[in-house]
Parts: C-alpha cells; structure tokens; sequence
C-alpha cells in the first residue's frame, strides 16, 4: 500500500500506550492527539529494537501522517497505518497527566460503553465495546499487584474504578512493567515494595485495553480486559520507565 496520499496530513501523538504481546520483538503503541484527544494505535507495530533506538516511552511525541485502514471494525477503531513516523521529543509530566485526565473515563463499564459484572475481564463477541483503549484513575488504596492465581511466576493487576467494581487476576501488557518484572524473579517481598509505593501516590491512571478477539483454552472467545499502562503522579518508578 502506498502511502504518498497522507504523507502531508502530520499528527503529533503523545505515547500512552507501550505494550508487549505475543508477537517476538514487537511492541504495540498508542497514543493520544493532544489537539482533538483522539487516540491512535500506529499500524504496523514497531519492532523493539526500533522503540529502545528512539528511546520510545510513555510521553514520547511521535510525529506521523495516519490513515484509517480500509476496513476498521470495533472495538479496535483505533487502528491507523503510519507513514514517516519521527520522535520530536518528550512531554513534562504535567503534560502527560494533563492527557491522561482529558482522556479519563468514570468506570470501565462507561469507558468501554457495556455493561459488566463484578470481576469480570472477559467480553463475548456478541457483545462489542465501542473503543478497545480507556483511560482509569483509580484510588491508589484500590489497586494491588498480586502473583497470578494460575501461574506463579506471572504477576498480575487487582482494583476498583471510580464506581467501585472490582477487578482481579488483569493481565498487565504493559511494557516497562513486564520488562522490569522479567529482570528477575520478583519475590513476595518485592511485590509489597511495589505496592506500598502505589499506594502512597497522590494519583494512579490506568490505561486499559482490550485483545484482539482470542479463544480461550476453556473455549470462551471474544475480548480480554489486559493492562495497557500503569502510570503514578507525582512520582514513578525510573526502573520502570527505562530500557535498561
């Protein structure tokens, strides 16, 4: 596909979204217009290698001409291809939690524009969400990271939204966390460190996102709640938050 017709149609984004997922060496990105809040997902996905090039992060601003796909189909109306994509540089963090709040949703139901229960992380296809990318800000008392229930070595994302509806067991995609909990084996004692510098932020956002539609081995299909960014105001962890 050429891509001469929207070269001169540049965007500027602010990256929000910086995850890993099943795909070797590749990272899915998103970010937000902070002209009109509209949030991108740049298709193809970066290679790894690319992102540690450009030093990459939440809160880089990404300069890019984007074009919907031919076919575009929700949740995932975020979906644009990319041309020239270049690093300006990186937003203050008053920007990026200035962005985060234009982006804010009340609840994950409101958010995702459907009704769930408590707990629940898994949507039928049935039932298909407006947008695949929301923005949380969750009481730092309410969230928690926990060893997975199914396998021990994975560590995972409790918490509440605004309204209160809990949520357990979310897979954390987010990248600098994966990152930074595959150095080494997280211990019980590590997870409680984590958690106590959480809980002593002013303010914690999440950005959820949703799968592609995945078929479970218990065979359940649709969409999957996963994590897409865990970000703190006014501190946060630079181990977290750095390629090294």
């Amino acid at each position: 596909m050429s891509f001469k017709l929207f070269r001169k149609n540049s965007t500027d984004i602010i990256v929000t979204d910086l995850t890993c997922f099943n795909k070797p060496g590749k990272v899915c990105m998103a970010g937000i217009n902070p002209r009109n809040g509209e949030c991108i997902r740049p298709l193809p996905y970066l290679d790894i290698d690319r992102c540690k090039e450009l030093n990459i992060m939440p809160g880089t601003i990404l300069r890019g001409a984007f074009k919907k796909p031919p076919h575009i189909e929700s949740p995932h109306i975020e979906d644009r291809f990319h041309d020239d994509l270049k690093y300006i540089g990186a937003c203050t963090s008053e920007e990026f939690k200035d962005i985060l709040s234009q982006s804010m949703c009340p609840s994950v139901d409101e958010g995702f524009s459907i009704e769930l229960n408590s707990g629940q992380k898994h949507i039928p296809l049935r039932c298909i969400p407006e947008k695949s990318i929301i923005t949380l800000s969750v009481n730092p008392d309410s969230i928690s990271l926990c060893k997975s229930s199914y396998e021990e070595k994975t560590v995972k994302l409790d918490f509440s939204d605004g309204v209160g509806k809990k949520f357990k067991n979310i897979s954390i995609t987010d990248l600098g966390f994966h990152e930074y909990m595959a150095r080494a084996e997280k211990t019980v004692t590590d997870i409680r460190r984590i958690n106590d510098f959480l809980r002593n932020q002013e303010e914690v956002f999440l950005r959820l996102g949703l799968t592609r539609p995945y078929r479970a081995p218990d065979g359940r299909e649709g969409f999957w709640i996963q994590i897409n960014g865990i970000y703190t105001f006014p501190e946060y962890i630079k181990e977290i938050r750095s390629y090294t």
